[in-house]
């Protein structure tokens, strides 16, 4: 049986770095394992009164059953404001409620982040990591996976430069060795 991964990437740009990254990843993963990118933009913002007086709306309920349908989260992530965008936290809001039925349960997860700069998303991986322990997700912890200057690393044609895919190819082996476990 193979096993299925949701690639979520925290962007909305249609040519996002963060999404480029994503789609070069979706190739490394071996056989008996099939990634695809999970689109979060469509998702209203979460309102708690949804779990008493209000319908949940639609796209939401589409959401949690199409997460529900994964086995194991790749987030591929940019640096907001040293955090991770407001999109990717509705996202993981909507998808953990009501409280004691989140989606994300037990989900084993990876993070990739990036930036143009050299910093390399450093506090958008690490905030998400402390969102992701709450969830109780189990989290890829090494290689960690920064990517810097991540404009310089891409072709004109959104392929990234051979020694990076390397990196991210050992990124992916160690995921999917976390993902056997669960």
């Amino acid at each position: 049986m193979s096993k299925k991964i949701a690639v979520i990437v925290g962007s909305l740009r249609k040519g996002s770095y963060s999404r480029q990254i994503a789609k070069n990843m979706l190739g490394l993963f071996p056989k008996g394992y099939e990634a695809e990118i999970v689109e979060i933009g469509q998702l209203p913002f979460f309102n708690q009164d949804w779990e008493a007086d209000l319908e949940t709306p639609k796209e939401v309920a589409e959401f949690r059953k199409q997460i529900g349908g994964f086995d194991a989260m790749l987030f591929v992530i940019p640096e907001y404001n040293r955090s991770i965008s407001g999109v990717l936290k509705n996202a993981l809001d909507v998808a953990s409620r009501p409280y004691g039925q989140s989606i994300w349960n037990g989900k084993p997860a990876a993070i990739v982040s990036q930036s143009t700069g050299v910093i390399s998303g450093f506090g958008a991986n690490h905030h998400l990591r402390q969102i992701l322990t709450f969830l109780n997700m189990p989290t890829l912890q090494q290689p960690e996976a920064y990517i810097a200057k991540s404009p310089d690393l891409l072709d004109d044609k959104g392929k990234l430069a051979e020694g990076t895919l390397k990196f991210l190819q050992t990124v992916v082996d160690a995921f999917v060795e976390l993902i056997k476990r669960y």
